[in-house]
């Protein structure tokens, strides 16, 4: 028999610090694009892409600033989502102790079920951190909130943006507001949640029995 784990506190704190890194990595590259960016992606133009002489060094600068601030933006991304990750398993088995980490993995990265299956298992386990029926609406809203903001972001990012940029990457303050919404809803989440889980109440009322989803595999 598997103890029920420890609410995932470090994993969510993980979680607030990625998500503010990765909105202000894209903030500091969408003023580079806005101050910057279109008249380097211009001056590159009109060297035909390979300057030399003054020309190099001239642009030089500024490219090396735009790699470090995109290589930015790609880490924090990246820790972003293996911290949310992280929490979200550990918030599962905070609840249902035999949950299985592949399930997570499934509910993010299969084509098709990864249209809705995040939202499930946030909402089935803030469901299940405290009593099913208190603050329904409000779990409902924000997970849903959530969950749309997400989409529309992930949209804007892989279907707008590379048909319509402009510049070097076409980033502006659209693209960054998208982001900051999407990241300030996840982490409302996850603060509710972990808030819920370590409330000494919620240990008492959760611990006889855990929590299935029909994402679960098959024993």
């Amino acid at each position: 028999m598997r103890l029920a784990q420890a609410p995932p506190t470090k994993s969510a704190n993980a979680v607030y610090v990625t998500l503010a890194a990765q909105v202000a990595s894209l903030g500091a590259l969408v003023v580079f694009e806005q101050v910057r960016g279109r008249h380097l992606a211009a001056e590159v133009a009109a060297v035909g892409g390979r300057p030399s002489g003054a020309d190099a060094d001239a642009l030089a600068g500024a490219a090396t600033a735009f790699a470090v601030l995109l290589l930015l933006v790609v880490t924090a991304t990246v820790a972003a989502a293996i911290a949310y990750l992280t929490w979200l398993v550990r918030a599962r088995q905070a609840v249902a102790p035999s949950y299985a980490r592949s399930t997570v993995a499934a509910a993010w990265f299969v084509p098709g079920v990864n249209l809705i299956a995040p939202a499930v298992l946030v909402y089935e386990t803030w469901q299940a951190a405290g009593p099913p029926e208190e603050g329904r609406r409000g779990r409902v809203a924000l997970v849903a909130s959530w969950w749309l903001s997400w989409l529309a972001t992930l949209a804007v990012f892989t279907l707008v943006l590379p048909f319509d940029a402009d510049g070097l990457t076409g980033l502006g303050v659209p693209e960054l507001a998208c982001l900051a919404l999407t990241a300030a809803l996840c982490a409302a989440t996850v603060h509710q949640i972990t808030a819920l889980q370590r409330s000494p109440a919620v240990g008492r009322a959760a611990s006889p029995a855990p929590v299935t989803t029909h994402l679960d595999p098959a024993t």
